[in-house]
Parts: structure tokens; sequence; C-alpha cells
């Protein structure tokens, strides 16, 4: 019978550094760079003893905006320990993003990287704080700012006014321990500790409030659902400043005692080759991930036999996806349903579920979380097989948004259920399929649309890779349903052949008015597929091919 844990992340480390100090913990296989669980606690405790030496102590923020470089949880365990707040960056924020949120966080300590191929880090925060060419690291004075009091360099390259890494390091290495004990001593299980920004679809993103004892026990529960030991090696190419990243997988290794095999940033070749190289067990990843996995010309060059088991989340599943990464990657598929205010899982499905409800669900609840299905009108649970607001009670729900309480009021009702905002079914057997999202649901002339379930229908079309159904704008109807498709390469077809093929097998008012091929769809940092932006992009098409919207 599973139990719910106390610890705390540090803990957790200390644990595996103590009872398995000289197995591998992290592994960047495309560098060779390996830390075992000792080296990997030392290190953290240095850090955290550099951050001290900074200003940093139990309830600081510290920002970290990076893609998965090896520093990245050397910074997230060394706030953990000393009871710090990590704020994770999403890592395609660009200028305003970034500065709202600093602001919104109070922000004292960003540690960056140099940034990504269409994003320089470093420029935005001189940008954003023009004072840091001028000062001494360490002596910041923003008037824009002024809460913000240091810039860390994730690194060993040097910028006038921000510390870097081998700084950082050397000043925890020459700090007395006292400090780094009494903070050590004072952290609790129920205290923040990382506090990610939601992806703002709508409105301004708010700071999700999380806890260690939020994200460790969601981390060890969905790796007990895939029956992970210490022998499992999990290759982790989705990114860390994410729920999927930083909690199903990281804290499911760390829970576990496993190895944790890390992708910078997500390039099918290299995940395929450290699974190859690595012998790894389990991977994760969205769909478009596997989908281009999948369809890489090298992909038979590599072994993929020692995989077992994973995770495909973070947007709907189709289920011929999964059935053909089940038979070419010989990985079993789990898939984890919730969002960032639960921590993020709610509800799995289980490595030894029968392939119809691997494939057709999400699973049923997490063990110590009570999900329901109720009335978005009434907030009443609704009959099995009755359609529903999917809502949670329970360890993970977030302690909740940062300084703005009536938005966490939204949703978490007076009886403490999370309101997911998401449509789904519970079935006789208690487990769930997510039908679609409340806004996402498409009302043509009064019939209420859910693009999952053309979305699947669409996915048996022979030439169809991937598939997104949302709403185009109508002025007689108020919207039309829309397809993007992705084609498999090389496969031709037309948007005719598309329709004819709905024809007689789906409603009328369900079948595409407008298809659109496309090459790729609007994502955000963690891969998840932004529809409110296909809806934009619909327009835009639609103008390009001189197609008047009606």
């Amino acid at each position: 019978m599973y139990q719910l844990s106390d610890k705390t992340l540090g803990d957790w480390l200390e644990h595996w550094a103590q009872v398995t100090p000289d197995k591998e913990y992290i592994v960047y296989s495309d560098r060779d760079l390996r830390f075992t669980w000792k080296q990997f606690n030392d290190r953290v405790d240095d850090m955290a003893r550099g951050l001290i030496a900074i200003g940093v102590t139990k309830g600081t923020h510290v920002g970290l905006w990076a893609q998965n470089v090896p520093d990245w949880l050397t910074f997230l365990y060394a706030c953990a320990k000393i009871g710090a707040v990590c704020i994770t960056v999403n890592t395609n924020y660009k200028q305003n993003e970034l500065e709202y949120l600093c602001k919104d966080s109070d922000m004292h300590t960003l540690c960056l990287t140099d940034g990504t191929w269409e994003s320089n880090y470093v420029d935005m925060a001189y940008a954003m704080l023009p004072e840091l060419r001028e000062c001494q690291r360490g002596h910041l004075e923003s008037k824009r700012f002024p809460k913000l009091k240091n810039v860390v360099y994730i690194g060993q390259e040097k910028y006038r006014g921000m510390y870097n890494t081998a700084e950082i390091l050397l000043l925890g290495e020459n700090t007395d321990d006292d400090e780094f004990m009494r903070l050590r001593k004072s952290v609790n299980c129920h205290d923040v500790v990382n506090m990610q920004y939601t992806s703002g679809t709508t409105g301004f993103p708010k700071g999700v409030m999380l806890t260690h004892y939020n994200i460790a026990n969601d981390g060890f529960l969905t790796g007990e659902h895939m029956k992970f030991t210490q022998d499992d090696k999990l290759c982790v190419c989705v990114p860390l400043f994410h729920c999927f990243g930083v909690v199903l997988a990281t804290m499911n290794c760390l829970t576990h005692g496993c190895t944790e095999v890390l992708v910078e940033r997500f390039d099918p070749l290299v995940t395929l080759a450290s699974v190859h190289k690595e012998r790894c067990t389990a991977l994760y990843g969205v769909p478009t991930m596997f989908i281009a996995e999948l369809n890489h010309p090298m992909f038979d060059m590599f072994d993929l036999s020692c995989l077992r088991t994973g995770i495909m989340a973070g947007s709907l599943c189709p289920i011929e996806l999964m059935r053909k990464v089940e038979e070419k990657m010989y990985l079993h598929v789990t898939s984890v349903y919730g969002l960032t205010e639960s921590s993020p899982g709610m509800s799995q499905t289980r490595i030894d579920d029968p392939d119809e409800v691997r494939y057709t669900t999400v699973g049923r609840d997490y063990e110590f979380v009570d999900v329901k299905v109720l009335d978005p009108e009434t907030n009443k649970e609704v009959l099995v097989g009755t359609q529903g607001e999917m809502c949670c009670k329970g360890f993970n729900v977030m302690k909740g948004y940062y300084k703005n309480p009536t938005a966490t009021a939204e949703v978490i009702d007076e009886n403490g259920y999370l309101h997911s905002g998401d449509l789904g079914i519970m079935d006789e057997n208690g487990n769930y399929r997510i039908t679609g999202r409340i806004k996402d649901m498409i009302i043509r002339g009064g019939e209420n649309i859910y693009p999952r379930e053309i979305e699947e229908f669409l996915y048996h079309l022979p030439g169809v890779r991937d598939v997104q159904v949302a709403g185009v704008p109508s002025k007689k109807y108020g919207e039309e349903v829309g397809a993007f498709i992705i084609l498999d390469e090389g496969a031709k077809l037309t948007e005719e052949e598309v329709r004819d093929w709905c024809r007689g097998k789906i409603a009328r008012y369900k079948i595409p008015k407008y298809v659109f091929f496309v090459k790729e769809y609007p994502l955000t940092g963690s891969g998840k597929i932004q529809k409110f932006k296909l809806r934009e992009l619909s327009l835009k098409l639609c103008e390009e091919k001189g197609i008047e919207v009606v």
C-alpha cells in the first residue's frame, strides 16, 4: 500500500547520496557528462552555500531561465535545501514576458544561460536591467525592479554585473556552514519549493505555488504506476521548466533513486542516440516529439529494445500514434492527465492496464486524490458516462496562485476541488476520457462540437501524420470547424479528399469546412499546442488563399 512522504527534495537527495553514493544520477550522453548521487549532492551543497553568500535565504525567489543544461537541477535542489523558491521560467519567453514575470514574482536572483537560437537571454537581461553594465556583481540597484538583486550566468563566461556558476560554487566552498545548516533544518515539506507560471493562453500568466509535498509525492506515484525501480534509466527530452520535466520526470527519478539521462534541447536524433547508448528503460515526450522520433530518417539505426515504459502527455494523444510507438519503440505507453495546478498528475493509466485502457483513456485517479466530473453549471457530480468538468481534491492541489487570492478562488471551490477547465467522462471502470476544453469547444449554430472527436476520426485517414481541430470564426454560424493537418512525408491529400473521407461517417456539421495543410503547429515551450493561435492562423491562411470567411 502506498504512503505519502513528508520528505523534502533535499531529504530525498541526501537519502540516495547515502544509500547509493556511487550510482549514476545525472547523465548527458551526448557529452559523456556524469554525476553520481554523492557527487551531485556535494555540488548542490556548494551551490546552496554560494546562493546564501549572495543573499538568498528561506523564502527568497530565484528565477531559473535555461534549457535542460547540466546545472539546471543543481540550482533547483540548492534552492530546495535552503528553503528558497525556484521560479522556472519558460525558455520561449521574450522581453515583455520576462519583465512581467520578474516583477510579478518578486524575484531576488535571476539565473540564466545564453538563451536559444532566437532569443539572447543575456541581451534581454541587460535591456531589462541597464544598471548591470555599470555595477559590480552583487550590487545591483534597479529602479524598475528594486527587489531583483543578482543575475547569475549559468556557465563559465563572465558578463559585467553578473556572477557565473564557478564564482557561486567558489563562494559556497568558502562560506561558513552554520547558516546553511540552520536553513537546511528549517525547511518543511509544506513549504513552497517551485513556482511555475501558467502559459497564459488567456489573460496574464499566474504563478502556481507548488510545495515539496505536492511535487515529490506526485512524482513518486507517477513512477509507481510504471513500476519504476533503482535499475531504471529515464531519458528526459521534455523541458525541465515545465511540470512534465521537473515533476513527472525529475521527481520520479528522485524518489526512486534511478538515473536521469538528460537531453539539453529536444532533438530526435540526440534523443534516439541517448536511449541507444545508455540503454534507457523509459522515455517521455509530447506527441509531436514521438512523431519526430518515429519519422527521423535514421530511426532504424538505433536499438530501442531496452525501452519498457514511458509517458506520452502534454496534449491529447492520438490512439494510432500510441500504437505505433508501442510497436516500433517497444515501450508500454502510459498517459498522465492533469495541469500545473495539480502538480500535475491527477489521473494516469498504469503500465499493466489493457491496451484499450491505455490507448483510449487517461486512466484513473492517483492514490490519495479524489477526482470528480462535475457539471460546470451546477457544480454537482454527473453520472457515469456523462460529460462534465474534470476536478480534483488531494495532496496534489497547488497552494494557490502567488499574490492572487481572487484567481485562486476562481479555480479552487469552497469544497477544495480544483477545477481544470477540461471536459471529460468517467466510464464504468473508473477510467477517464478527456473530451475537450470548455473554452475550446466549437459552437456552430448552437451545436456543441468537441475537437477531440474529430481529431481521432481524422487520424485514421491514410497520409495524415498529425491533426488538430479548432474553431474558425463564421459570420453565419459563429464558428466553423477547421482541421489543421500535417501530412506524412510524400503523402498527398486535397481538402476535398479530407471532406469526402468524413461524409457519411460523422455528422455533417462536424465535417471540417476549412482544411489547412501545415508543416507545424504553434507550441508553448512545453510542447503544448496553442489552439487559440490556430484560430488566428486560420484567418491568415484564408486571406492568403482568397477565401472569404462567411
